[in-house]
């Protein structure tokens, strides 16, 4: 396969506060994960920072709560342009920082672009409801209000498009936004939004961004979580971390969204088409390296098309292009680091110590590892006991003797993020999603298939929240306002 050249990007790598680029007194290196080359040279901000964004970002907020929402949908449909405009930029940039094949970078700029083309609209939803009172001549007012400061921690897989909805959602509803990205992916995750933010004429403040080097986030987080003027806090990655800051937010009376990791089933019934489950997931296993929190990590599969569902799987399977993500023809690129990559060798070598049967893969080559399927995998290994999360481009087939089998074990995790069922009868299709325990079910479509308008999010150990307009309920509160046109009547 050709490599392709590397390529010099434009783009800020310092903190964006207050609207203005800071000058950066430390400086740490962001390496590509396919060959270890130094990309950028990222700011390595702290507390100091933390707390002058957060001041920015309160100084900003009365402005843009108060700013009329066709003024605001301006700015969403102008920034959407931006990012259609710089498709070519961002995808060569998620490929080198990320890892990020073509094809995912691709999907990531166009579900960014619709989210904020939505988003421009949720300004004109609803702000509250008039209640009736008891009390004669009362007249009685649920107003929804935008909660002021924000602070987001965006990831590193999808970097993209999720910094976009930790950006997007509280800003459509009148609150603005500090962030700390991942020291994984800082320019994927917030200072390429910040850039186009500021170019298409956001008020200054309503965006920061602060950048730490790895093992510093410490500081950064602190200041979140002691800071008076930051109302709630937004947080997408592991449940691990998303437990400890749910902690946090809970001692210092913080609301937080949580959108934490999945072990997200597919079953696939006797009377599925399987040319589509096999897409399915082909497509829900390995995408970006199975390095997403909706993709595929168990297939429930009928007896009576398992053995014709595992050959079809297995033979797309090693048919996915792997290697550097600038060749647009890459569809497996590297896991994110090392200790990624560590795991998914030790949990596959664990499986088959303990009987498993690798179907293909298996194997790594540099960083990339091959896209693996695994089969007769005993149900105490960590790759398949649904507890642990293994967030690689790995995945186990178990054959099952039912539907309410499959459904039965697909359910016996702590997590309930996404789930698929692939069926030719719609209706039991419907029906068993019903019975699902997860936030999110697809009946004859990947289990990773949001959009940028559903509520995506997760129950259980998946976390809290919802995506899309219904984040209107995390990112407002209610406020009660009366009028009372008579003289009150009181006890005393």
């Amino acid at each position: 396969m050709t490599q392709a050249a590397t390529r010099t990007f434009d783009v800020p790598t310092t903190h964006f506060i207050g609207g203005q680029w800071a000058e950066a007194t430390r400086t740490f290196p962001d390496h590509n994960p396919y060959d270890g080359e130094v990309v950028f040279e990222i700011a390595a901000g702290g507390r100091t920072e933390a707390e002058q964004a957060v001041a920015a970002a309160a100084a900003a907020f009365p402005g843009w709560a108060a700013m009329p929402p066709g003024e605001r949908q301006r700015l969403f449909l102008r920034a959407a342009e931006i990012i259609e405009a710089r498709r070519g930029e961002t995808v060569g940039i998620l490929a080198v920082e990320t890892g990020c094949s073509a094809t995912f970078g691709h999907f990531q700029v166009s579900w960014s672009s619709s989210l904020m083309r939505q988003s421009a609209n949720w300004g004109y939803l609803p702000q509250g409801d008039v209640l009736r009172s008891d009390v004669p001549g009362r007249f009685a007012m649920a107003v929804r209000k935008p909660l002021g400061v924000v602070a987001g921690f965006t990831p590193w897989n999808g970097a993209f498009n999720l910094a976009w909805r930790t950006f997007a959602l509280p800003l459509a509803f009148g609150n603005t936004v500090v962030v700390k990205p991942s020291e994984e992916a800082p320019v994927s995750a917030g200072l390429l939004q910040a850039a186009i933010l500021e170019e298409a004429g956001f008020p200054a403040g309503t965006l920061n961004v602060v950048t730490h080097a790895p093992g510093e986030a410490a500081a950064i987080a602190d200041v979140f979580f002691e800071s008076r003027a930051v109302r709630c806090i937004n947080f997408t990655g592991s449940d691990k971390t998303g437990r400890m800051l749910a902690e946090r937010a809970g001692r210092a009376l913080k609301p937080i969204v949580l959108e934490l990791g999945g072990y997200n089933p597919l079953l696939v019934l006797d009377d599925a088409n399987l040319d589509n489950a096999v897409d399915a997931a082909t497509f829900g296993a390995f995408i970006h390296q199975g390095q997403v929190c909706m993709c595929t990590r168990k297939v429930y599969v009928e007896r009576a098309v398992h053995d014709t569902f595992v050959e079809k799987f297995a033979a797309k399977t090693r048919s996915l292009p792997a290697g550097d993500p600038r060749n647009p023809a890459t569809l497996i690129g590297p896991l994110i680091n090392e200790r990624a990559l560590s795991q998914i060798e030790e949990r596959v070598r664990g499986a088959i110590a303990d009987g498993a049967t690798v179907v293909t893969g298996g194997s790594r080559e540099g960083n990339v590892y091959a896209p693996t399927i695994l089969t007769d995998v005993p149900p105490e290994a960590p790759v398949a006991n649904g507890c642990e999360e293994t967030f690689g481009p790995v995945v186990v087939v178990e054959v099952v003797d039912s539907a309410e089998e499959a459904l039965a074990k697909a359910q016996d995790t702590p997590y309930g993020l996404s789930a698929a069922i692939m069926t030719g009868d719609q209706q039991r299709g419907l029906d068993l999603a019903q019975r699902f325990d997860a936030g999110i079910v697809h009946v004859n479509s990947a289990t990773m298939a949001g959009e940028p308008s559903l509520p995506n999010g997760g129950v259980k150990d998946s976390g809290w929240g919802r995506s899309g307009h219904y984040a209107i309920e995390d990112f407002t509160e209610i406020r009660l306002t009366t009028l009372t046109s008579d003289a009150g009547h009181y006890p005393f």
